[in-house]
């Protein structure tokens, strides 16, 4: 069941909407109102509070641009079937 969803999601994301959606929110995350949300003198595990934020977010958007480029690996498998009784 795991493996499906996997094949699921690798086949979701070789969508051209996928790709443009996930960079309009790369762009939203790194504007003003977020920003502006986390740029506080607040501490959590000993660092900034900013300095997690750009971290944490720059960590996703490498997992991500590995998700792609493994939809793109497996181009050519389709999704499986579900059966439905």
């Amino acid at each position: 069941m795991l493996r499906r969803l996997q094949l699921r999601l690798l086949y979701r994301l070789r969508f051209r909407e996928s790709w443009v959606i996930l960079f309009i929110m790369g762009i939203i995350m790194m504007n003003f109102p977020f920003l502006q949300i986390f740029n506080k003198p607040d501490l959590i595990f000993g660092l900034p509070l900013m300095f997690l934020y750009l971290l944490v977010g720059w960590a996703i958007s490498i997992f991500i641009v590995y998700l792609f480029t493994l939809a793109n690996e497996n181009g050519d498998q389709k999704p499986p079937e579900t059966h439905q009784p």
